[in-house]
């Protein structure tokens, strides 16, 4: 249970980190939009694959995924963040 709640904390950490990358680096943001798009798209295709994984094979199957949507989730709110005028 309280691994869960650990599990749903960091997911949720990953909205204030990318508005925190997108305020830090503006400039740098404008030329990766497409890249983090890219990024977040092979994330969800790993989080697929890794999913049809069995657990006796890949005992780390759940950490990676939740990883995987944090990173896409990151990845994400920084590209919506760029498009702001702020």
């Amino acid at each position: 249970m309280i691994q869960n709640l650990f599990y749903l904390l960091i997911l949720l950490a990953g909205f204030p980190v990318g508005l925190f990358l997108a305020k830090l680096c503006k400039e740098e943001i404008k030329v990766w939009r497409k890249r983090l798009f890219i990024i977040s798209v092979v994330c969800l295709i790993l989080i697929v694959i890794v999913s049809f994984i069995p657990y006796a094979a890949f005992i780390y199957k759940f950490p990676v995924i939740i990883t995987l949507f944090f990173i896409i989730i990151v990845c994400l709110s920084v590209v919506w963040k760029s498009y702001s005028k702020n």
